[in-house]
């Protein structure tokens, strides 16, 4: 399953991850570097969506559907 957190890059340029975030050892991340900073605010709709959404996204046969896009490296 993929998670998306929002992070920071320190002036040092070291990735600043929220503290409430701990990655078990060996995890593997996609890094995205936006051209500009996010909004302060969420989009109303998607919030109100997101859990309709989950329940059809979080079944394993959807999982079954997309495999053939995934690929291992």
């Amino acid at each position: 399953m993929l998670h998306t957190y929002k992070a920071t890059i320190d002036q040092k340029g070291n990735l600043q991850l929220p503290e409430n975030i701990v990655l078990p050892s060996g995890s593997q991340v996609l890094i995205t570097v936006l051209d500009k900073p996010l909004p302060d605010t969420v989009n109303d709709e998607a919030l109100l969506s997101e859990q309709a959404l989950a329940e059809d996204w979080n079944k394993p046969e959807e999982d079954k559907a997309w495999e053939s896009l995934q690929q291992e490296q």
